[in-house]
């Protein structure tokens, strides 16, 4: 309980009648003790009159999960039994959470007053609401109170899946919405039996289905698909290098993005897919599974991966990941490097990975080095940069020339096109039986 700001203006609105005896007439004195006693009258009554924390009733409900970048908001029941009441809340939020304004409440009576505090992400994780601040005053706005309410709840901020999705569904969709695209490619190569079909000049001999034909009393020949029941694993590198800023959202949160559509475009095509998190050491693993339950708990294991601020370790990492995959698998690996010295690990280490699994290393292209590189100089500082950055690439060539010579699929593109080109990549691995 404290006194509020309209208190503190009629304590200074007397101020002037303190000094009325000294410069007006001494006679006055008695006034300057009537309002101060009449101030104390009244904060006494607004304090006596103020509605008691254990008549307000507060329950907190939780969203439960925030996208990042989108709105989301947490629900309030508020009432105050007996008594129509101003209330104004503040909710205490934790740095993944964007501060929000304070809400004002009218609450009448013995209604049950439902409202909302905004709840924005910044980063990807769980954030956690702390408490709830609650103040509200007294009939006359003299003295008000005050009340915390612990929350201490967390909520999964996830990644936005929308736009990848979006991609993936171009890959897999229904065949009427879909004909000549991605899907076709499952269809007419593999060793898994799909269907059977009239033969037509132009294919594969070696696959007309002779006692089909004698049945059908024509040739007809067999339809083939991939193979299903691969295993994946999407292993995500959250070293400070992918805290690193690419189009303003860190490299690890683009991993997450591309990840999680390739999971799902391969959960939908019958593949096992598990997730591996590491960066100075291993800190996640999810087995490989697959149904329509694992994507749900690979977008939460994704969402727990913490973004990291040491270095690497590639040799652990790959140590770790290599004794728990029991079988051939394809293996995804998202990380980030700088230059040709400081990635000897990490390409000793995925070409050692690459020798049992297929691997598919995804580079995400930094679009503002190759527009400073095409950029016309107009001063010497203009030049001095370009160099840089074309040394940059140059080496960053030089790696992926490496690893694709080491029997690694790289996949080297912008944001904006590294989710097609690796569902692409995927489809491609597919299609060839590289993983079986």
């Amino acid at each position: 309980m404290h006194p509020t700001k309209r208190c503190a203006w009629l304590v200074a609105a007397g101020l002037p009648l303190a000094l009325a005896p000294a410069v007006v007439d001494e006679r006055l004195a008695w006034l300057w003790a009537a309002v101060a006693a009449a101030t104390v009258l009244f904060a006494a009554a607004d304090a006596l009159l103020l509605l008691p924390r254990a008549r307000l009733d507060c329950a907190v409900e939780l969203p439960r999960e925030l996208v990042l970048g989108r709105p989301g908001a947490l629900a309030l029941r508020v009432r105050a039994r007996g008594r129509s009441l101003r209330v104004t809340i503040v909710a205490d939020l934790e740095e993944r959470l964007a501060p929000q304004p304070e809400i004002t409440l009218e609450l009448v009576g013995d209604t049950e007053t439902v409202a909302a505090i905004p709840l924005q992400a910044t980063r990807r994780g769980l954030g956690l609401v702390r408490r709830l601040w609650l103040r509200w005053t007294g009939p006359f706005g003299l003295v008000a109170c005050t009340a915390r309410q612990a929350v201490d709840a967390r909520v999964p901020v996830v990644q936005d899946l929308g736009p990848a999705r979006a991609v993936a569904l171009r890959f897999f969709g229904s065949r009427a919405a879909s004909v000549g695209l991605k899907p076709e490619r499952f269809a007419g190569e593999g060793s898994e039996f799909d269907s059977l079909r009239a033969w037509t000049p132009g294919l594969d001999p070696r696959s007309v289905d002779w006692k089909a034909s004698a049945r059908h009393r024509r040739l007809v020949c067999r339809r083939f698909r991939a193979e299903r029941n691969h295993q994946l694993i999407v292993a995500i590198d959250c070293g400070h290098q992918m805290g690193e800023p690419l189009d303003g959202i860190p490299r690890v949160d683009h991993a997450v993005q591309r990840g999680l559509a390739l999971a799902w475009l391969a959960l939908q095509s019958g593949d096992r897919v598990g997730l591996f998190g590491f960066d100075a050491e291993p800190r996640s693993f999810v087995e490989p599974q697959s149904g329509p339950r694992a994507f749900p708990v690979l977008r939460s294991a994704a969402a727990n991966l913490e973004y990291g601020d040491a270095e690497t370790n590639y040799a652990l990492g790959v140590l770790a990941l290599g004794a728990r995959l029991r079988r051939r698998s394809l293996v995804v690996v998202f990380t980030e490097f700088i230059d040709s010295i400081t990635s000897e690990l990490m390409l000793d280490h995925v070409a050692r990975l690459a020798r049992r699994h297929v691997v598919i290393f995804v580079a995400l292209r930094d679009p503002a080095l190759y527009a400073i590189v095409a950029k016309a100089p107009a001063h010497v500082l203009d030049v001095h940069r370009s160099v840089v950055a074309a040394s940059l690439l140059a080496e960053r060539e030089a790696v992926l020339l490496r690893l694709r010579r080491a029997g690694v699929h790289v996949v080297d593109a912008p944001p904006a096109q590294a989710t097609a080109q690796l569902l692409d990549r995927y489809l491609d691995v597919k299609r060839k039986e590289l993983v079986a």
